[in-house]
């Protein structure tokens, strides 16, 4: 098997979003990419077509991370296309909408599905990937968390709890994997996509100003600006582990007793 000159990133869940960006980005920066997903085909397509036109070689794997075999499976077929691996993004996520006074809302299934993607998921992906991350002269692991996993505020109870425990296994995770690989997190507040538009619908444009009105920046994220924190731990400095970057436009400091 000859050895890809290029890097090799894996990226989970990356057929739209920030996972898409992600991709498209390490491609432009001469990387080729595991663009994977595990319904949305079509959106796939389209992002390994764009990281092609960078002149980046793609490889497109449907998986669930939630599944221990796919996630090896996908392993394997990187490692026998292309000999590396030097980086794993742990983007794929799920959630379940609901209220948090609504207890009755979320069930105990409701919490295994969401915790079998967001934390096991990754974990699996993290462990699969780890023989080859550590033949890498440089190799980097970075897990997209939340900053719910900060405030306990999100998308539901689970969701905010299954973040708060990815957070911490990012950390467990740079002790275990160092001083071979780093491993570091992103915690995103509020992100601009489908995924928010989905859920919100006709409230979409109401919330997005109500939290550009409170946070510091006045701003809430487009999933490019997440890719490039997910890149600047891939590419950036080789001391940094064990770190979790919020990246929110200062949403959790809020404009408190603020003036102009």
């Amino acid at each position: 098997m000859k050895k890809s000159d290029r890097k090799v990133a894996v990226v989970t869940g990356s057929a739209t979003g920030v996972g898409s960006e992600t991709c498209k980005l390490l491609a432009e920066l001469g990387w080729n990419v595991v663009v994977n997903y595990s319904k949305s085909e079509m959106e796939a397509r389209s992002t390994a077509e764009a990281c092609q036109k960078t002149g980046a070689d793609v490889l497109l794997c449907q998986a669930n991370v939630a599944d221990d075999l796919q996630c090896k499976e996908m392993i394997d077929r990187t490692i026998a296309k292309w000999g590396r691996i030097d980086a794993l993004v742990n983007n794929a996520g799920m959630t379940r909408f609901c209220p948090y006074n609504e207890l009755d809302g979320i069930n105990k299934a409701d919490f295994l599905d969401i915790y079998e993607v967001n934390v096991v998921g990754a974990y699996q992906m993290a462990r699969a990937a780890y023989p080859y991350l550590k033949q890498s002269e440089d190799g980097s692991v970075v897990n997209v968390s939340s900053i719910s996993a900060i405030s306990g505020v999100g998308s539901s109870i689970a969701y905010a709890a299954s973040k708060g425990a990815l957070s911490t296994m990012t950390k467990s995770l740079a002790v275990a994997f160092g001083p071979e690989i780093r491993v570091n997190g992103v915690c995103p507040g509020f992100i601009q996509g489908r995924w928010t538009k989905n859920f919100l619908g006709e409230r979409y444009a109401d919330a997005v100003a109500a939290i550009e009105q409170k946070a510091v920046l006045e701003r809430t994220a487009l999933p490019r600006e997440i890719a490039e924190g997910i890149a600047f731990f891939i590419c950036g400095n080789r001391l940094i582990t064990g770190e979790l970057l919020t990246m929110d436009g200062g949403a959790l400091m809020q404009k408190i007793g603020f003036k102009r």
